[in-house]
């Protein structure tokens, strides 16, 4: 066993070399001075787009055996995780010399990349071709679906008890709040139940990264991300509750003022006070240079804002937004805006927002249903003279750009939750639907689908907690916490598109739970930065001068 955790180092280290080449050959027509130029790689989009999906792979090989070295070390790498290798390993070696997906139509491929040679050479190394040639074969994607039937899964302990307790006791809480009733809420299209929110709060979802000076956990991104698997295993919308507070908690206790921390950190922490993020308008999406919703101080010192903001989760029932406002319209672009704390009332049923100044339409969605989303319009708006965060206009652009890498990572995590549920689904209907005599399992395409989930899900997990902990270290991921979001919402799709395929016509109808999963999976691919945005980073990163030896 030991001697394919050393395979896959050497091969890892080759599959570096082939990234470097594809790199070069970008920056030769992208960065042609050493530093990337905008104009060339807009023109050259799909181009730097491949570099980044190649350089995302070659992270996902390096963090796979990352986690099989320290489970030999840690006397846990039996047979469930030494095929759980083999297979992603052979899978995505496969991938980088000949066609990597971008989507579900657009591979990108060596011969594209002026890459044929590093792409030889690839196939030429000696670990490398052991995986391409005995990786994800036939008789290991069979064996290992045995093993999975059997409930065999690959290693997840982090060998930290506090970790370690922390998933075990959220897949409990999972299994008895939220999974048993995640389909009818969806179906019902309702929230979540407020008691439920509150046993969440109780359990300290909603302060998992808050300092505990502030009444938080101030436990950091790594139990972030079980947290929010954890709960998305059961139903996106529950590992999805505690975003908004994440995303506040990082946006006031990285910029706030004291009396800013002091005012609303405990409350978010506790539950009492559950936020939402108001960035996007209706013409602007991933374009906030171009924000125009307008904030303007009165004598009073009160912040009056005037404009549309759309795509806002959790809005009428949330009592804290962060909003993304140009408070100073004389200056274009990022410099202008700012970001206000706008407190509100909580709304219900019967009036969903009850200020003035501020009213709200829902927007109908496939899936992602249990905190709503709107679109918001406020006409002078009053915030307390306070609510500048920072107290410093101008900032609001830097402000929420610290937040992109935690929430990034976030977003990986609850896709892996949701690329779980998609498995569990699948491996159950498999075990009890029987055909022509025989449960679907014993189908080799069912299967092979089965063992590539959980091949592909240990990948996109293991990427997504190095970039937790690299965030825990005070280091900067930005580039890596991208590669999480980008791989691991491409597995939660394929996750949820092959769980459905895998129950035939019964996942197309509404009752079955896998109908849900799908919905919800396809949103993760869009927010928090869609693949495109995403894959543009990645690639700008990569090619900026210094970062050729980045994951």
């Amino acid at each position: 066993m030991r001697e394919w955790i050393a395979l896959a180092q050497q091969a890892s280290n080759a599959a570096k070399q082939y990234q470097e080449a594809v790199r070069s050959a970008t920056a030769l027509v992208a960065a042609p001075t050493g530093k990337p130029d905008a104009a060339l790689i807009e023109q050259h989009q799909r181009r730097v787009h491949g570099l980044a999906w190649i350089g995302t792979t070659v992270a996902a090989l390096e963090a796979i055996t990352d986690w099989a070295a320290r489970a030999e070390n840690a006397g846990r790498f039996g047979e469930t995780e030494e095929l759980t290798l083999k297979i992603g390993f052979g899978e995505y070696c496969h991938q980088l010399v000949s066609a990597v997906p971008m989507s579900a139509s657009e591979y990108v491929r060596p011969s594209e990349l002026d890459a044929e040679a590093a792409a030889d050479a690839l196939k030429r190394d000696a670990a490398a071709a052991q995986f391409l040639s005995s990786g994800n074969t036939a008789q290991n994607r069979a064996r290992l679906a045995a093993l999975l039937s059997e409930g065999a899964r690959p290693d997840e302990a982090f060998g930290d008890e506090t970790l370690d307790m922390i998933r075990e006791q959220f897949r409990a809480f999972t299994a008895d709040r939220i999974t048993p009733h995640a389909h009818d809420w969806h179906l019902a299209d309702d929230l979540i139940p407020i008691e439920v929110v509150e046993e969440m709060a109780d359990l300290g979802v909603f302060g998992v990264c808050i300092a505990e000076e502030f009444g938080g956990l101030g436990l950091g991104k790594t139990a972030m991300c079980l947290v929010s698997e954890e709960l998305s295993r059961g139903w996106i919308c529950a590992g999805s509750l505690g975003t908004r507070s994440e995303i506040a908690g990082d946006l006031i206790g990285q910029n706030g003022t004291e009396a800013q921390k002091a005012k609303f950190l405990p409350k978010i922490a506790d539950g009492s006070i559950l936020p939402t993020a108001v960035f996007t308008e209706p013409d602007t999406g991933s374009d906030l240079a171009s924000v125009r919703t307008r904030a303007v101080q009165q004598d009073d010192g009160e912040w009056h804002i005037t404009g549309a903001k759309t795509w806002i989760t959790h809005a009428a029932r949330a009592d804290l937004m962060t909003v993304l406002c140009r408070t100073d319209p004389g200056v274009a672009g990022y410099g202008g805006l700012s970001m206000l704390l706008a407190a509100k009332t909580r709304g219900n049923d019967d009036a969903p927002f009850p200020d003035a100044g501020i009213d709200g339409s829902e927007i109908e969605v496939l899936g992602y249903r249990g905190m709503k989303e709107y679109a918001l319009g406020f006409d002078g708006f009053a915030v307390d003279p306070d609510g500048l965060l920072g107290g410093v206009q101008g900032q609001g652009f830097k402000q929420l750009m610290r937040t992109f890498e935690g929430a990034r990572i976030q977003t990986a995590a609850r896709a892996i939750g949701v690329a779980w549920n998609a498995f569990d689904l699948a491996l159950s209907y498999a075990l009890e639907r029987k055909q022509f005599g025989k449960n679907l399992l014993a189908f080799p395409r069912v299967s092979d689908k089965l063992a590539l989930m959980v091949a592909e899900i240990v990948m996109a997990r293991e990427l997504t907690y190095s970039a937790a902990r690299h965030k825990d270290k005070g280091e900067r991921c930005d580039i890596e916490a991208g590669m999480a979001k980008l791989l691991a919402a491409r597995t939660a799709w394929s996750n949820a598109d092959n769980a459905l395929q895998v129950h035939g016509g019964n996942g197309y109808a509404l009752e079955y739970p896998i109908s849900r999963v799908l919905c919800d999976a396809r949103i993760l691919n869009i927010f928090e930065g869609a693949g495109e945005i995403q894959a543009q980073v990645i690639g700008r990163g990569l090619l900026h001068d210094g970062q050729a030896a980045r994951p």
